[in-house]
């Protein structure tokens, strides 16, 4: 079983690029993480001021490393909310249990 992070941003209008090079700055070092099994962001095609992103750990003391690693500190708290018009989080476990 893993726990998934799903997150739903929306950029302040004239952000947008902004926040996609903050999302591609955040990949690589959240995929090197060693909890992390999956971190994937996707940008909306009707509305590019939102972004989703999927991310998959093994379990939830990993999803807390990431929410404290040094580049999601300075990345996603210093630099990208601030930049947001909006911001939202679901936890959830992959189903079934097995999987």
């Amino acid at each position: 079983m893993a726990y998934v992070v799903s997150a739903l941003w929306r950029a302040n209008e004239g952000e947008e690029e902004r926040i996609a090079g903050i999302v591609e700055e955040m990949t690589g070092p959240s995929r090197a993480e060693p909890g992390n099994l999956v971190y994937q962001a996707h940008r909306s095609l009707d509305d590019p001021r939102v972004f989703y992103l999927y991310e998959q750990y093994v379990d939830e003391a990993a999803a807390r490393a990431h929410s404290e690693s040094d580049h999601f500190q300075r990345l996603v708290l210093g630099e990208a909310v601030p930049r947001l018009e909006s911001r939202e989080r679901a936890l959830y476990e992959t189903f079934p249990p097995d999987a």
